[in-house]
């Protein structure tokens, strides 16, 4: 799995998860990819600090860095932005019939139009996501987790 820092139009960055460079670069042609703070599939890949480790004969240094960020972290407006988040995922969630592990099978079924299309969520694997994505099937993970309805209180 390859982390990439993403970016839409409106300059939003946000991380997205690929198999690799090419399946980035594949959902991205197919639109596939939005930001999920305004939906814009406008997007490519931002800029980012490269993940390389120190090599292993070196002597590891005990000096103390600063840093500092430009953007301050501002827990109400991160906290104000995940109700938000909640709040959308529970309305979509209120128009759609839970179907646990059969989300693949009944996804199947409607893109091949052998049942009623309609609004479906439910657990897949990882393989099965990605095969449902690579025959172009529109799935796309929940910003947040489910309990499913047998599992809840």
């Amino acid at each position: 799995m390859i982390i990439f820092d993403v970016k839409c139009g409106a300059d939003h960055v946000f991380e997205g998860w690929f198999g690799s460079s090419s399946d980035f670069e594949d959902q991205r042609a197919k639109g596939m990819i939005a930001c999920p703070m305004c939906g814009n599939t406008n997007i490519a890949k931002a800029v980012m600090a490269p993940n390389v480790g120190s090599k292993g004969n070196q002597a590891k240094s005990e000096t103390n860095v600063s840093v500092a960020s430009t953007d301050q972290f501002d827990a109400q407006k991160a906290k104000a932005f995940m109700a938000a988040v909640a709040k959308v995922q529970g309305e979509i969630l209120s128009k759609s019939k839970w179907v646990g592990r059969d989300f693949d099978v009944k996804a199947r079924a409607m893109d091949a139009g052998e049942i009623e299309k309609s609004t479906i969520h439910g657990e897949v694997t990882k393989e099965e996501a990605k095969a449902l994505i690579e025959d172009g099937i529109g799935v796309m993970p929940l910003p947040l987790p489910v309990i499913p309805p047998d599992k809840q209180n």
